[in-house]
């Protein structure tokens, strides 16, 4: 799943990772650039009735309709704001395209594994399940590692997938 550079430091061979990184409020996140289909602008979603409240509707992408997901609601940390840096991460979820908003992303990085620390004990339960570590950036800079894969209950993925248009 990852995408491996080799690379020599001190005459020894590293494992290196790329990251999309994207912002949801003041925190940053990544995503295995493997995971990541394409990266557009916003765009408003048609509503769709009986759906759960992150799910913010439906776009047209590339012929294709796809939901849409808000990943700050779904992550819940609070509301968002829509501004000109705000986009749209296309993934494909189980053969199936799939829409995140994000505040902005804008960069890829790359971090080594000797840079990427487990994600914390304090957390537990579902959280913990899509955040696979914490990257070290440099003194201040940390970089959320997180699966969108696995942002969702398999439920919810039952649900995205009956979305046909």
């Amino acid at each position: 799943m990852y995408y491996l550079i080799k690379f020599k430091k001190g005459g020894i061979i590293m494992a290196e990772n790329q990251y999309v990184v994207f912002k949801l409020g003041k925190s940053e996140f990544g995503i295995d650039i493997m995971n990541v289909k394409e990266i557009g602008p916003y765009e408003e979603a048609v509503s769709l009735p009986n759906t759960p409240s992150f799910i913010e509707g439906v776009i047209n992408y590339r012929g294709k309709v796809i939901p849409v997901i808000n990943l700050i609601k779904r992550l819940g940390l609070g509301e968002k704001n829509i501004t000109k840096d705000t986009r749209i991460i296309v993934i494909t979820l189980n053969e199936k395209e799939v829409g995140f908003i994000v505040d902005e992303a804008s960069q890829t990085i790359r971090v080594s594994d000797e840079q990427i620390d487990p994600a914390p004990s304090f957390i537990s339960g579902v959280d913990k399940r899509y955040i696979s570590g914490v990257g070290k950036l440099d003194d201040k800079r940390l970089l959320i590692l997180i699966d969108l894969e696995k942002v969702l209950t398999d439920d919810e993925i039952e649900e995205i997938e009956k979305l046909e248009v």
